[in-house]
């Protein structure tokens, strides 16, 4: 049976991400000292031009007037328009030149930079409806050709008319003129194409707003790339993620939607429904209940280090992978350690305070320097291990302790109990997680075992430390001073008041949980965190994930990549491999690995399946999810 679906597509602004006029504007126009006048001016013409208020040919005669280019620009045009292809067209490559005979690009642009570009992608030169340039002796544009019905108002329907296609009419694009395509009867379905730009006037006419092309091939069970558009994912982002990451997603193809605080439970519970990938920070609690209404979610970011404010084992119990960046905020918060243990050792904090209210103490008593100093770390994962490296170039002496058996760095010494570093060290800085195992760890019987006179600094978790023993022990004197970032109980946003016991003490720092918040870091962690997530959507990849296993993939090619997850018990494996050889699928590749609660197995198949086998692998016992990605 003949393929009847035909798909007509705009070029400007739909096949490319830019208005093509307005960079050959920024071209020619460069050393014009009027050009910033002159390129709004253009873009204002052509915004007028798509939304139907003035002629298309008056919006092309005030363009080429202003424009001034001539034939040697273009061919610098072309380079720029190259690298400006819509991400979802680029994305879909490999199904254009597959199904190029059925493309057409009909545009009031021009062939002389659309026909380079887009035979690159499989349409053919025959299949592209355009204007032409008009050329001076000298290869000025002096005007274009008036007798294209391309340069004149409903030129796109008199051209298709006298193209006379058969089959199916589908019209792709970002202007008025293309629904006129639709208006004129000559087409079936206008789809609305704002991937680039969102014209009200042309979406309320279209039968489908397509955020991407990827949209267009769902729809019409055409997609043989992807499994599923990436328009469709909803990406929900709070605690003011940092612009970077949100840009990425959206670069992705992603619907994405910010909220700039945490949520309590109750406004989760409601905004995660038919959520796709949520991304917090540290306030937002990912909760059992929120967890049950988030019917849709495969995956978590937390954009920090910590991951105790999100159910683990409910998320894993579910399918759904956490991811976070662990080691994005580490140079930030080791230089907030060194700088709280310097101030406090020279009691700055007390001696700038005073000098606000008017008061001179120019004195040495109590104040000294850090070399020589024993500094004891508890905690030596990413955090300590780089503290443990400065403080010694600064001439401390390091000791740390750590339940886990770490590697010293430099000339530091693994002490064998929490006892030892606390009753000898100078300053006691905590870098521990946010385990329940963790809470009170330092309590007040701890404190006592404290060197008297010692320093302690807290940028780990708030419950880790007995607050009300802390300010004890500062107000006896039995401790010099101490740093706190974070607390038991937190402000959910920077509206709500602070209260904290240690408000007022003498020597003492305090911070509003900000030891990884430095523009540095959060732009790691905005880049770190969007690559994982769309790693594990796009691959399947695990690498990083806190509770799933970690598997780092080969790029699929020529497959379809099954992803199983399922609970860990004996003979899941051979359930599936007997489903696929019941159905006489070819594997290509399988990878697999567990931890204790989950299984997780990624099958590369050949292309050819049957639907009936995907049924047959997501009813196996003991499966949790299941996807197919191509």
């Amino acid at each position: 049976m003949p393929y009847t679906k035909k798909f007509i597509i705009d070029f400007d602004s739909t096949f490319t991400q830019v208005e093509a006029l307005d960079i050959l504007g920024e071209i020619s126009l460069k050393n014009d000292p009027d050009q910033d006048s002159k390129l709004q001016a253009i873009k204002d013409i052509t915004d007028k031009g798509m939304e139907g208020t003035i002629t298309f040919r008056e919006s092309l005669e005030q363009r080429l007037t202003i424009l001034q280019a001539n034939r040697d620009q273009i061919s610098e045009l072309i380079e720029r328009l190259k690298l400006k292809v819509s991400k979802s067209f680029e994305r879909n490559k490999e199904w254009l030149k597959d199904n190029g005979k059925d493309v057409y690009i009909i545009s009031n642009g021009f062939k002389d930079f659309i026909i380079p570009i887009v035979s690159q992608y499989g349409i053919q030169k025959e299949n592209v409806f355009a204007n032409d340039f008009v050329y001076d002796e000298n290869g000025k544009i002096i005007d274009f050709n008036r007798d294209n019905p391309l340069s004149k108002n409903n030129g796109k329907s008199e051209t298709l008319r006298n193209v006379n296609l058969e089959g199916e009419i589908f019209v792709i694009g970002d202007g008025y003129t293309d629904y006129e395509i639709k208006a004129s009867g000559l087409a079936n379905k206008f789809y609305a194409f704002t991937e680039n730009v969102h014209r009200p006037r042309v979406t309320s006419q279209a039968d489908h707003i397509a955020p991407s092309f990827d949209e267009i091939l769902y729809i019409n069970k055409l997609n043989t790339k992807f499994s599923y558009p990436k328009s469709r994912i909803k990406v929900l982002l709070l605690e003011n993620v940092h612009p970077i990451g949100v840009e990425l997603l959206k670069e992705e193809g992603y619907q994405v939607e910010v909220a700039t605080g945490a949520m309590s439970e109750e406004e989760l519970c409601e905004k995660i429904k038919n959520v796709s990938i949520l991304g917090i920070r540290s306030k937002t609690n990912v909760t059992k209940k929120v967890l049950d209404n988030a019917n849709r979610l495969l995956a978590v970011g937390a954009f920090c280090i910590g991951t105790n404010q999100i159910d683990l084992e409910e998320c894993q119990r579910k399918g759904i992978a956490v991811f976070n960046a662990p080691f994005s905020n580490t140079r930030s918060v080791v230089e907030m350690a060194i700088a709280e243990i310097i101030f406090l050792m020279r009691r700055f904090q007390d001696k700038s305070v005073g000098m606000h209210e008017g008061k001179w103490d120019k004195s040495a008593t109590g104040s000294f320097e850090i070399r020589g100093k024993k500094l004891g770390i508890v905690g030596y994962g990413n955090i300590g291990a780089q503290l443990s490296v400065l403080a010694e170039n600064l001439g401390m002496n390091v000791f740390y302790y750590d339940v886990i058996e770490k590697l010293a760095l430099g000339n530091a010494t693994k002490l064998n109990s929490l006892e030892e570093l606390l009753s000898s060290c100078d300053v006691v800085s905590l870098h521990v997680d946010g385990r329940k195992d963790n809470k009170c760890l330092i309590d007040r019987e701890k404190i006592n075992q404290m060197k008297p006179g010692a320093i302690l600094v807290n940028l780990s978790r708030g419950h880790v430390v007995d607050i009300p023993a802390l300010r004890d022990a500062i107000l006896s004197g039995h401790l010099a001073g101490c740093a706190v970032d974070v607390f038991p109980e937190e402000p959910k946003n920077n509206k709500e008041p602070f209260e904290s016991e240690l408000k007022g003490l003498p020597n003492t720092i305090l911070t509003p949980h900000i030891g990884g918040s430095t523009l540095e870091a959060q732009e790691n962690i905005a880049r770190f965190v969007p690559g994982k997530i769309m790693e594990y959507i796009n691959t399947g990849n695990t690498y990083n994930s806190v509770n799933f296993p970690n598997i780092q993939l080969p790029f699929l090619k020529d497959a379809h990549r099954l992803i199983h997850i399922h609970h860990n018990e004996p003979g899941v494996l051979a359930k599936i491999n007997q489903v696929l050889a019941s159905y006489n699928i070819n594997i290509v590749g399988q990878y697999l690995k567990t931890n204790e609660k989950i299984g997780y197995v990624i099958t590369d198949i050949d292309k050819v399946y049957e639907t009936d086998a995907i049924e047959a692998l997501k009813n196996i016992p003991g499966t949790i999810r299941f996807r197919t990605l191509y």
